[in-house]
């Protein structure tokens, strides 16, 4: 059906986002989309990782996971970003791998990439559609298409599903509910759908 690359781009410190990440690279493989996982390179200090037993324990069992490159987003037809809030924007994570693609931008190969997002916080109103509405800013000045989920499925309308992105409030437990988890995989799906739409219009 597909054959569209997709880079899904995540930042995760206790694995919420990680496990958005796998649940949309499932979803995208389904169509038939060539998918690459990657991880956003952590910046914090060591102390700081440390200093939580969650952190550490994330930090360790996701080393072999591939850090996201810029070579990564020149290959990708599609990106799904996925990433916990900080004060109602993305991690520092996040946006220094964002600040490192001005040369990309500037050669235009930025352009026409088809992206999503995705958020999370550990409260239910604790600023994830501002953090997608914030990460979109930087698509625009890319010239990306956003492929918001809007209202296109029931999913939508259940725990975790909102028309910018999939927000997830992290539980404790690390479990993640089932409507936000199929929220997600419409999304993927979605994504890859517009991003097809796009790769066939610019080939055509």
């Amino acid at each position: 059906m597909s054959n569209v690359k997709l880079a899904i781009l995540y930042y995760s410190s206790t694995g919420t986002n990680y496990k958005l990440a796998q649940t949309a690279a499932e979803a995208a493989k389904g169509t038939g989309a060539e998918v690459k996982v990657l991880r956003i390179q952590e910046l914090a200090p060591e102390s700081a990782i440390a200093a939580n037993p969650a952190w550490k324990a994330h930090y360790e069992a996701t080393k072999d996971v591939p850090v996201a490159t810029l070579e990564d987003l020149e290959w990708a037809d599609a990106y799904i970003f996925s990433m916990p809030t900080r004060f109602g924007n993305v991690p520092s994570q996040v946006k220094q791998f964002l600040d490192m693609t001005g040369g990309l931008w500037f050669q235009g190969k930025l352009a026409n990439k088809v992206v999503s997002a995705m958020a999370t916080a550990s409260n239910p109103h604790g600023g994830q559609e501002q953090t997608i509405l914030s990460f979109y800013t930087t698509m625009f000045h890319w010239g990306a298409i956003i492929a918001a989920p809007g209202y296109t499925d029931q999913s939508i309308f259940a725990a975790g599903g909102n028309p910018y992105g999939t927000s997830v409030t992290a539980r404790e437990d690390g479990q993640i509910p089932d409507e936000a988890l199929e929220a997600v995989r419409h999304q993927a799906k979605r994504t890859v759908q517009v991003a097809q739409w796009v790769k066939q219009g610019l080939q055509g």
